[in-house]
């Protein structure tokens, strides 16, 4: 079909516009580099993950052709790697770019043709002094086993001159991130690399060896493990798979600039790797020592603006959050939105409460030092039932996650571990609150993100808190479903997957679909991360025939392919990618009126989400929360700095209508919650005066205000007798 696209190649179209912000000259030079870093650091985890995945499917005789383009696995490696080989003259070029625009404020990564002999003997005593002692070489032979290379770790290789046969010199070179940056000047932006420096004076490792040739290679290992369970066994079969994946097998060998063929050729063997996944780079093979560099300089034209998250303006300082929920809904937004001063606080009031009775939550990846996790402790120590339901499939939490479970275990906690086969993805939480007359009060919380400390500062988010008794009772049927291992088949409110989120959503579609048919103006919007799931592209496809119009804000990969006469072209697809991760999930159905219907949720439009695991997605009710909301999605539409729009061959250009006025969503929404809570404190600041005022007037005693209700009482009928005596003389 001309409207649909491969998974992996859409996604690779998304971590090309990550690299576009690294040589978009509004963005911050500092800025720029950690954007090399962040679309490597998403190129590795995609060979770990989707790339380990596809090449077990080769294996499988069995295995089905991708459902959108009929590629076999085979065929979609071939692509894959292609796409990679093309980008990376784009990779190299804008980090050397940058590196060099970065020279005129001191910065400079030094070359051995470039460096002083004084430097160059500096080095050579500090590989001696520092770095020898530390590491070890290897040679390597048909005669000697060849050993094992970590995941995307460094090593120095250097092909050693021998009679016969092949042999190789090996150097683990990964170090410290502190130590892996040596500098060459006083304020540290004048610097060379660790690894560099090892494969410089690698020879002096094997004195009894003529050293040929030599490059610093580095190992992409398969992180495609899956599991299921549920019980005590489950967290003890996970540390196994989590140590198992450490050994999976490379799927790619990056190497430094060129190599001898043989030497290279004895290394595939060796790692049963195709010379097909072999990658040169004229660029360091590990980019996360840049985000190291950022902290060398404060000069703010090389940062963003400084950004600090606000105290939300919904919440006051004087009463619990618990309360105030109970008295309307209240809606958070982060990074704009304080964490700590909002979610965290409650969970901290909460614990200390007397009279809250239980806590239930579902953690998914959660901060190293987590606020989060200290809060649960503190209650279940305190006496109350803390049920947590920690999935330790998260992947790359796992071992995280593990750790975290025995620590809740270790205060009291009940810890669950989810469905057998599904992972539990939903960020929910119940809070229960003994009431007067022995009842009982509900704050129930449903957000589009993690319960991180961390990531709610850089990721774009949302979170619902409510008294609703409605959704109260939804929350409970899932915890109970999540403690017995079963589904939530029917909901008051909620919607949750896996049985009841797509069925609804295809319902509330329908409902447009027939608005449209009727002749009246049909709407679907969403902000997701991702769409791939071919029963709801199939609704939309329908939907766009049917005449409703559709706004999707996708960040990542879709594999909708928008504009596309007959089948899309009432569709638009917009990606933002800036400053801040866009992961807040946003559905609305209908235009605006008492009857659209808008939904905050854990849950993306990928089959993955919406029938492979637990997701939860919560009704906004309060208008004043569905306008807000409504607001952040116009917003998002109007931002012609960082978006980029959809064409109707699958590819994506800038969106700038108005290249003379830039409108950043992100740093407008930024800007309005500064606003926000100006005005509040404001508004705040003028009762406080106003009740001053009122202060300093001499207060009436109750006999003169007895008087003066009197007098009013009398001026009110005075005129009514005035009259009645002129009509009655």
């Amino acid at each position: 079909m001309d409207y649909l696209e491969n998974r992996e190649l859409s996604w690779l179209k998304f971590n090309k516009r990550v690299l576009e912000e690294a040589v978009d000259p509004d963005t911050p030079l500092l800025e720029r580099i950690s954007f090399s870093a962040i679309y490597q650091s998403n190129l590795d985890e995609f060979f770990m993950v989707r790339v380990g995945s596809l090449t077990e499917k080769t294996k499988d005789k069995k295995a089905k052709p991708d459902k959108f383009t009929g590629m076999t696995p085979a065929q979609q490696l071939d692509a894959v790697f292609t796409a990679v080989r093309r980008l990376q003259p784009s990779v190299e070029g804008a980090l050397l770019t940058t590196m060099s625009e970065l020279a005129e404020y001191g910065y400079e990564h030094v070359s051995f043709d470039k460096m002083t002999k004084e430097e160059l003997s500096f080095l050579e005593l500090y590989f001696k002094r520092e770095l020898k002692p530390f590491v070890s070489g290897i040679v390597i032979n048909d005669a000697l086993p060849f050993p094992f290379l970590q995941n995307k770790e460094i090593y120095a290789v250097v092909q050693l001159g021998t009679k016969k046969g092949i042999s190789i010199g090996l150097i683990p070179a990964t170090i410290n991130r502190s130590e892996r940056i040596i500098n060459l000047g006083r304020d540290g932006k004048r610097f060379i690399l660790a690894e560099e420096v090892i494969l410089k004076f690698a020879h002096l490792m094997f004195k009894n060896y003529k050293v040929i040739d030599r490059a610093l290679i580095r190992v992409t290992r398969s992180a495609a493990i899956t599991a299921s369970g549920r019980g005590p066994e489950f967290r003890r079969r996970m540390e196994e798979l989590v140590d198992k994946r450490k050994k999976l097998a490379p799927m790619r060998l990056e190497l430094s600039g060129v190599f001898s063929r043989d030497a290279l050729d004895y290394l595939c063997k060796k790692l049963k790797l195709k010379n097909a996944r072999v990658f040169t780079s004229r660029i360091p093979l590990d980019l996360s020592y840049l985000f190291t560099l950022q902290e060398y300089d404060d000069d703010p034209r090389l940062h963003y603006t400084q950004r600090t998250p606000r105290k939300p303006a919904a919440l006051s300082d004087t009463r619990p959050v618990f309360a105030q929920v109970k008295a309307k809904d209240i809606l958070l937004s982060y990074p704009f939105e304080s964490m700590n001063l909002s979610f965290i606080r409650l969970l901290q009031e909460s614990a200390n409460d007397p009279k809250v009775t239980s806590i239930k939550i579902t953690l998914y990846r959660l901060a190293r030092s987590s606020k989060v996790i200290d809060a649960l402790c503190t209650a279940a120590e305190n006496g109350k039932e803390v049920l947590v339901m920690i999935e330790l499939r998260a992947r790359f939490d796992e071992e995280n996650n593990i750790e975290w479970s025995k620590q809740l275990q270790e205060a009291g906690v009940n810890v669950i571990y989810g469905p057998k086969d599904f992972k539990a993805h939903s960020k929910l939480l119940l809070i229960t609150r003994k009431a007067q007359g022995g009842n009982f009060d509900y704050v129930t919380q449903i957000g589009t993100g993690n319960y991180n400390e961390k990531t709610a500062a850089l990721y774009t988010d949302l979170m619902l808190l409510t008294a609703d008794r409605d959704i109260a009772a939804d929350a409970e049927a899932v915890f109970a479903g999540l403690i017995n291992g079963t589904f939530v088949e029917k909901t008051n409110k909620l919607l949750v997957s896996p049985l009841a989120l797509r069925p609804q959503v295809l319902a509330m579609m329908d409902e447009q679909i027939a608005i449209a048919k009727s002749g009246g103006n049909g709407y679907i919007a969403a902000k997701v991360n991702s769409l791939n799931d071919s029963v709801i592209i199939n609704k939309l496809v329908e939907a766009s025939q049917a005449g409703v119009k559709i706004e999707l804000v996708i960040r990542g990969l879709c594999c909708l392919i928008a504009g596309v006469q007959d089948y899309t072209e009432n569709i638009t697809v917009r990606s933002i990618v800036g400053r801040f991760l866009e992961h807040s999930r946003i559905f609305i159905f209908g235009t605006d009126s008492p009857e659209q219907k808008i939904y905050i949720g854990s849950a993306d439009y990928m089959s993955r989400n919406t029938v492979r695991r637990v997701e939860v997605a919560a009704p906004v009710e309060d208008e004043r929360l569905r306008k807000r909301i409504r607001e952040m999605f116009r917003i998002l539409m109007k931002d012609n700095a960082k978006a980029r729009i959809m064409l109707s061959d699958g590819n994506y250009i800038h969106e700038r209508r108005n290249p003379d006025t830039p409108f950043n969503s992100q740093e407008y929404l930024y800007e309005e919650a500064y606003r926000r809570l100006d005005d509040k404190s404001a508004r705040q600041e003028q009762m406080k005066i106003n009740r001053e005022k009122g202060a300093k007037k001499k207060p009436a005693t109750r006999k003169t205000a007895a008087k003066k209700q009197t007098e009013k009482k009398a001026e009110t009928k005075a005129p009514v007798k005035r009259g009645r005596k002129k009509k009655n003389p």
